[in-house]
Order: C-alpha cells, then structure tokens, then sequence
C-alpha cells in the first residue's frame, strides 16, 4: 500500500497540521484525508505544493508498506 508521509515529515520539520492547511490554502477535511491516508487520489499540482512546502523529495512525500 502507498502512503503519504505527511505527518513524520511534518514532525522532521516542527511544523503543524494547521500549518500546513494554512499554507496549503486547501480545506481542513481534504487535508486532513491526505494525512490519514484517507484519500484515493492526489493531483500533481498538490504534490508538487506539499513538496516545496515540506522540502522534500515525492520519494520522500510518499512510502510503500
């Protein structure tokens, strides 16, 4: 299964959920989605924005277990 790491990423960089929902100009549900793995999709577009925002990698955005 593919993840999203977003929540140890955010961990790495101290940073918070509303944070990011702050940054992200995205809504709280949709966010909140992608950081519980709730999602079945994601546009490039948002993961090249949680990629400038977190400063890491889509290898680094995403995991496989």
């Amino acid at each position: 299964m593919i993840y999203i790491n977003i929540k140890e990423l955010l961990k790495e960089k101290g940073k918070t959920k509303y944070w990011l929902i702050k940054n992200m100009e995205g809504s709280y549900q949709s966010i909140s989605h992608m950081m519980n793995n709730e999602t079945t999709g994601i546009k490039f577009e948002t993961i090249e924005k949680l990629c400038k925002l977190l400063e890491c990698t889509p290898n680094e955005l995403f995991k496989f277990k």
